[in-house]
């Protein structure tokens, strides 16, 4: 398959054409694929972007050998009248689709959907993304994990640094958008410039890390970690000698993974795996997802104080390591379930 410069829309159809010769490849070498091989079909409704950094050659020509098929679900079409799937995969936005959805699956019990519409918005709201965690309130021999304080501000900036004084944080903040589908956010290092920002929006105290961050990403039952560089440590210094507002795209500010860097242990360690995978199994529980990654940080200083700061639906699969087997295996493994 042919990827170059060529724009999402041909990829798009290159990636249904694709998947057209090879239902027919099976049709001609084995017979009916209802015959020979019971296809697990899998319709997915993406934007372009998510298509093109998730349906990765190496992701689809690995299905097609599993036996898993990846269709395009129309948006112009009534979902109920393609298919038939086994499995719908989506990430859209909009009450519209929340609602063909809702009502595909009560129509539809048999055909897995990943996920529920009114699960991914939760996380989807930072008012309440944080709070299965902070409820869960995990602590054993292998650590605790928590969630930074946080104040969610809907409207008039200038009501900020009464607000913050009343609660109590402490600076610097950082300011993310109220709608978790923008990853930019702000760090504030002074009360004055607390007013610059633009509601809605949360709050959330920094906490020093080291300047690195764990991704982990949950698929199912399986739970990747990898580590990201974040935001550098803010120094009582340094905030005393700053002042302003500074814009960053994201917490993991640099691209780059910090898998190969040269980190002190203290700071680079990744969490015990126990840990995770009991944050994993709670999460998936509670918040009623299967697909979704958390960013943790380690407090600088502590070896077992992990904070979780962020919760996404559906993350960029395609830079987490292995995920082309870790994926069809788990689609595998619905179908087992049934």
């Amino acid at each position: 398959m042919r990827m170059g410069g060529e724009n999402v829309v041909g990829y798009e159809r290159e990636v249904e054409e694709e998947e057209e010769e090879r239902e027919m490849e099976m049709v001609v070498a084995h017979g009916s694929p209802q015959q020979q091989m019971k296809l697990v079909v899998v319709g997915y409704a993406l934007t372009s972007k998510k298509t093109k950094s998730f349906l990765q050659p190496k992701l689809v020509g690995l299905a097609r050998n599993k036996g898993i098929l990846f269709v395009a679900i129309d948006q112009s079409r009534p979902l109920s009248d393609q298919g038939p799937f086994d499995i719908v995969l989506h990430k859209l936005s909009g009450s519209k689709w929340s609602c063909i959805l809702e009502d595909y699956r009560k129509t539809h019990p048999h055909v897995a959907v990943l996920d529920p519409p009114d699960a991914i918005q939760q996380v989807y709201n930072r008012q309440y993304m944080l709070e299965d965690v902070a409820d869960l309130n995990l602590s054993d021999s292998y650590g605790k994990v928590g969630v930074p304080r946080q104040l969610v501000i809907e409207k008039d900036p200038s009501s900020i640094s009464d607000a913050v004084d009343k609660a109590g944080l402490s600076l610097p903040l950082v300011a993310k958008p109220l709608v978790a589908k923008s990853h930019e956010l702000s760090l504030a290092y002074d009360m004055a410039s607390l007013q610059k920002l633009e509601p809605p929006l949360v709050l959330q105290e920094f906490i020093n890390h080291g300047g690195v961050l764990f991704k982990v990403f949950i698929v199912g039952e399986a739970v990747k970690v990898v580590r990201r560089f974040s935001l550098p440590d803010v120094s009582k210094r340094e905030l005393s000698n700053n002042a302003g507002v500074f814009h960053f795209p994201r917490v993991s500010c640099v691209a780059a993974s910090a898998e190969e860097a040269d980190l002190d242990p203290s700071v680079g360690e990744l969490p015990p795996r126990p840990l995770l995978e009991r944050l994993a199994r709670e999460l998936r529980r509670r918040l009623g997802l299967r697909l979704f990654n958390l960013d943790i940080i380690r407090e600088h200083g502590t070896k077992d104080r992990y904070y979780v700061i962020d919760i996404n639906y559906f993350p960029g699969y395609g830079k987490m390591p292995e995920y082309e087997h870790i994926f069809t295996d788990f689609l595998l493994s619905l179908m087992k379930q049934k």
